[in-house]
């Protein structure tokens, strides 16, 4: 165990592991030092709001367009920032962990942005962060190239995808860093330690450090991540404005607060993106106490519900309305063995591109390469030469609170598959994450953390509301542990039960899977090390 102390009292707490001096340098842990220093007490408060705002939505209170920031809204002269080098083209973009496999593989799938994501797809094992953030630095000094124990080769092309980084949100801790006594946390670090390494590296090679943010709720935690962008760029002698970020719309909460989140990031901002998984889960948390929003079978929650409709429509026309790419949501479909299947899958991949490309999206997301040229194809045909469709300002769109709260025009109980499917993936998934891996194939999907998330929160939903007992979703869990130890014999079947009825059999619904579990099982602390 190693133990390190620095100018700003940031602390690591972990064994040292291969090249990770590389990346935990004096320096680069200093820079994050000084991120905590600044911003660590207001992120604190921030997530004190998180909680009280849900509490006040979940007595009654109604969710509207903030009325205080209506002249922000109301203004029709600002924009964001122009396109930085690398983001005018973002048609198709591919999404995965950062592990040295997905990073070659998504840099020369075709697309035109690959977003490594230490978020919902990285299981965040300390190595794993570590290791990632190496993989990035591989990249860009174009030494990632590797080959498998079998042979196969993975080489860097010439034609590369733009790099864009997904740190964590900002209601994870990373605790094997300790600053002031507490856990970092590790939203900064994710972002840190990559600004510090490569930001410079990125505009020497012409683009620029760019980002995804994800799990904003409000204005007030965009408007900390532009403060956090304007200091880290003061510090290292980066112009202000060379960061660029995306922010996924993937709660409630945001939806309502689109045009003020773009207005805080402005000089930094490169437009939204559209969630799914993450949107529907955050909707339960918000709103799961009550009978009409009771939703049926992920399954069946397409992107074309009209309560989706409005969020995605809305979206288009409040990101152009201001300048701001629109990019669609991911489509998680993973090909397999069997051909009629696949063709089905990429049937149903193209049906949804065309139509984001038709209400106007600038691009759209992918979890595989199979399905970059699906996207790429949709897309050319309604951008041809022109790398986005910002002139579409969608002013015939009008979506008022209630369009994007319609969710009892779809409200249904669940089918009994579809409970047996979300104890499945919920419990395969927290194999995997508690094995160190963050995105696996499941059932034709490429599931993360916000797969298992949606999965869970619709059991207890479900229980909640008595529209399934409690003695139906026990019987089904003992099947499906049973069959999970059957099939993974190495799985620690207790933990993963105890992990799910834990998350989602329990009176109060844990707004999150992922804390607890990362305290309980993926850290080494320091007094168990040797």
């Amino acid at each position: 165990m190693t133990t390190t102390a620095l100018t700003h009292d940031l602390r690591v707490l972990a064994a040292p592991g291969h090249r990770h001096d590389e990346i935990l340098t004096p320096a680069a842990l200093d820079f994050v030092g000084h991120l905590v220093a600044a911003f660590g007490k207001r992120r604190q408060d921030l997530m004190k709001e998180r909680r009280r705002q849900a509490l006040r939505l979940a007595s009654g209170s109604p969710l509207e367009f903030p009325m205080v920031t209506s002249a922000i809204r109301d203004d029709p002269s600002w924009r964001v920032a122009s396109p930085a080098p690398g983001l005018a083209d973002r048609r198709v973009e591919i999404t995965g962990p950062p592990d040295r496999r997905t990073a070659v593989n998504a840099l020369h799938s075709g697309a035109k942005v690959w977003m490594a994501d230490f978020e919902d797809a990285t299981a965040p094992l300390w190595d794993n962060i570590v290791v990632g953030q190496l993989n990035l630095l591989d990249t860009i000094e174009r030494r990632i190239d590797f080959a498998t124990p079998e042979g196969k080769e993975y080489r860097l092309g010439e034609q590369l995808a733009t790099l864009m980084v997904r740190p964590r949100g900002w209601h994870l801790d990373e605790e094997h860093l300790e600053y002031g006594g507490r856990p970092v946390p590790a939203t900064l670090v994710d972002f840190g330690l990559y600004f510090f390494h490569c930001a410079q590296r990125q505009i020497d090679a012409g683009y620029g450090p760019y980002f995804c943010l994800p799990k904003l709720e409000n204005r007030y935690e965009a408007r900390l991540w532009n403060d956090v962008f304007v200091l880290a760029q003061d510090l290292l002698g980066i112009p202000r404005g060379t960061i660029r970020a995306t922010v996924l719309i993937e709660t409630i909460t945001a939806a309502f607060e689109m045009e003020e989140i773009l207005y805080e990031l402005r000089e930094h901002s490169a437009g939204l993106n559209a969630g799914r998984w993450d949107y529907l889960f955050s909707l339960i948390k918000t709103f799961g106490h009550r009978t009409d929003f009771l939703l049926p079978d992920r399954a069946k929650v397409t992107m074309t519900a009209p309560f989706m409709r409005a969020y995605t429509e809305l979206l288009v026309r409040t990101c152009h309305r201001r300048g701001a790419h629109a990019i669609g949501g991911r489509a998680a479909q993973v090909p397999g063995k069997d051909p009629a299947a696949n063709e089905a899958a990429f049937a149903k991949v193209r049906l949804d591109k065309e139509r984001e490309a038709d209400d106007g999206f600038d691009g759209s997301c992918v979890a595989h390469p199979a399905l970059v040229p699906v996207c790429h194809e949709v897309f050319d045909g309604v951008l041809g030469e022109r790398p986005h469709q910002l002139d579409r300002t969608r002013g015939d769109v009008e979506v008022a609170p209630a369009d994007l709260l319609s969710v009892r025009r779809i409200s249904g109980p669940p089918t009994p598959d579809g409970v047996r499917t979300n104890i499945s993936v919920a419990l395969r998934y927290y194999a995997a994450w508690l094995r160190g891996q963050g995105a696996v194939a499941l059932d034709g999907l490429m599931e993360d953390a916000a797969g298992a998330e949606i999965a869970r929160v619709q059991i207890w939903q479900w229980l909640r509301h008595r529209v399934i007992d409690r003695e139906t979703v026990t019987e089904l869990l003992d099947d499906e542990v049973a069959a999970l130890g059957a099939e993974y014999p190495w799985a620690p079947v207790e933990d993963i039960r105890d992990l799910f009825e834990r998350t989602s059999m329990t009176g109060e619904l844990p707004l999150f899977f992922t804390p607890d579990a990362y305290s309980r099982h993926l850290v080494r602390r320091p007094e168990a090390q040797a």
